[in-house]
C-alpha cells in the first residue's frame, strides 16, 4: 500500500510518501480501505513533535471507507460496511488497521467523503454545544474559527438549539460562510490592533454590556486573554485547542476577579468514554449530514500524495471547513 510517513519532527517537508507491507487486522481490529482521510490540527502536532511520536511513523487518525477483514473476536462488522472512524492511527494511507470500538457505521445516503469529514470535527462540535457547555435558548456564544470546520459545525448546532452565536473571522470571505452557517453577527478579528481590548468592547456591545455565556476557544495563545474578557460573571471558556499556541500557565485568581468564571481544557476522549457515548454522538452528526439538517463544508482535497500542501494550507489557515485527502 501507499502512506504518508513522518520520518523524523519537523515541518511539512518531513512527510513522505512511500510504500509499506499492508497491514493486517489484530484481534479487535477491523482492516479498513481508506476512501478519504480528514486532516487536523493533531496531526500537525504530532508530526511537529509538539506531541511525543515515534518516528517514522503514519500519519493521520481520522476517516472513512469500506471494511476489507475483520479481526479475531469483533461482531457488528462485516466486509464491505461503511465505516467511519476519528481514533485510527496511521490513516493517511490506502489502508489501515483500526480498533474496532472506535468504528461506526456510515448511514444510508451520505458518501464517504463527507463522512470522513466529519467523526473528529463533528464528535468535536457535539460534545461542545452538547455537553461541555449545553447551549440552551437565549443563550449568547462567541466562537473563534467560525469558518473552520469545527466552527461551522459547532455554528449550525448551537443555533438549533437556540443559541445567538458571534463569531470571529479573518477574511470576507470567511464571514460569509459563517454567516451561512448562522452566526448572528462576524468578527474580523484581523482588522483589529488589539484584539484583547477590542474584541471584548465589540462584545459588550453586542449583548447589553453583559457579555458571554460561553466562549469555545480552538485557537489559543492569541485569542485567550480577549476569550476571558468576553465572558459575563459566572461564564465559562472552554478551551479545546490551540492553533496559534498554547497558552501559557496563569493565576486561577484571575477567575474569581473576572466574576467568578469557569475555565476547562476538554478532549475528545473524555467525551467518548464508553461505546454508547461514542455512537450517541456519531449517529446524531452523521444522520444529520445525511439528511441535510447539517450542512459539512469540505474546503480542499488533496491526493494523499500531496500531504505536505494540505499541512501547509492548514498550519497557515489559508482553508476552510474540513481539508480532506484522497488515496
Amino acid at each position: 500500500m501507499r502512506a504518508v510517513v513522518a520520518r523524523e519532527a519537523g515541518g511539512p517537508e518531513v512527510l513522505s510518501y512511500t510504500e509499506l507491507p499492508d497491514p493486517a487486522p489484530g484481534p479487535g481490529q477491523l482492516l479498513l480501505r481508506v476512501a478519504a482521510a480528514g486532516v487536523n490540527f493533531i496531526d500537525t502536532y504530532r508530526r511537529a513533535g509538539v506531541y511525543p511520536m515515534e518516528y517514522p511513523h503514519v500519519v493521520g487518525a481520522e476517516g472513512a471507507g469500506t471494511v476489507e477483514a475483520v479481526g479475531e473476536g469483533v461482531t457488528g462488522f462485516a466486509v464491505g460496511d461503511r465505516v467511519a472512524w476519528h481514533d485510527g492511527p496511521g490513516s493517511y494511507a490506502e489502508l489501515v488497521a483500526v480498533n474496532a470500538s472506535g468504528v461506526v457505521h456510515v448511514p444510508a445516503g451520505l458518501d464517504l467523503t463527507t463522512a470522513a469529514a466529519l467523526p473528529l470535527q463533528g464528535i468535536t462540535a457535539h460534545y461542545l454545544v452538547r455537553s461541555t457547555f449545553e447551549v440552551q435558548p437565549g443563550h449568547d456564544v462567541l466562537l473563534h474559527a467560525g469558518a473552520g470546520g469545527v466552527g461551522l459545525l459547532a455554528t449550525q448546532l448551537a443555533v438549533a438549539r437556540g443559541g445567538r452565536v458571534v463569531t470571529t473571522v479573518s477574511t470576507p470571505e470567511k464571514a460569509a460562510l459563517s454567516a451561512a452557517a448562522g452566526a448572528a453577527h462576524t468578527i474580523d478579528y484581523a482588522a483589529m490592533d488589539d484584539i484583547t481590548a477590542e474584541l471584548p468592547a465589540l462584545v459588550r456591545e453586542l449583548t447589553d454590556g453583559q457579555g458571554m455565556h460561553v466562549v469555545y476557544d480552538g485557537v489559543g495563545r492569541t485569542t485567550f486573554e480577549a476569550s476571558l474578557a468576553s465572558l459575563r460573571p459566572r461564564g465559562m471558556l472552554v478551551l479545546f485547542g490551540g492553533s496559534s499556541g498554547q497558552v501559557p500557565p496563569f493565576d486561577p485568581q484571575r477567575l474569581n476577579r473576572g466574576g467568578s468564571l469557569f475555565l476547562t481544557r476538554p478532549t475528545i476522549a473524555h467525551y467518548t468514554l464508553t461505546r454508547g457515548e461514542l455512537e450517541w454522538r456519531t449517529s446524531e452528526v452523521l444522520s444529520s449530514a445525511a439528511s441535510g439538517d447539517l450542512d459539512v463544508r469540505i474546503g480542499a482535497t488533496y491526493p494523499l500524495a500531496d500531504a505536505g500542501e494540505a499541512h501547509q494550507a492548514l498550519e497557515s489557515r489559508a482553508t476552510t471547513g474540513k481539508v480532506l485527502l484522497v488515496p
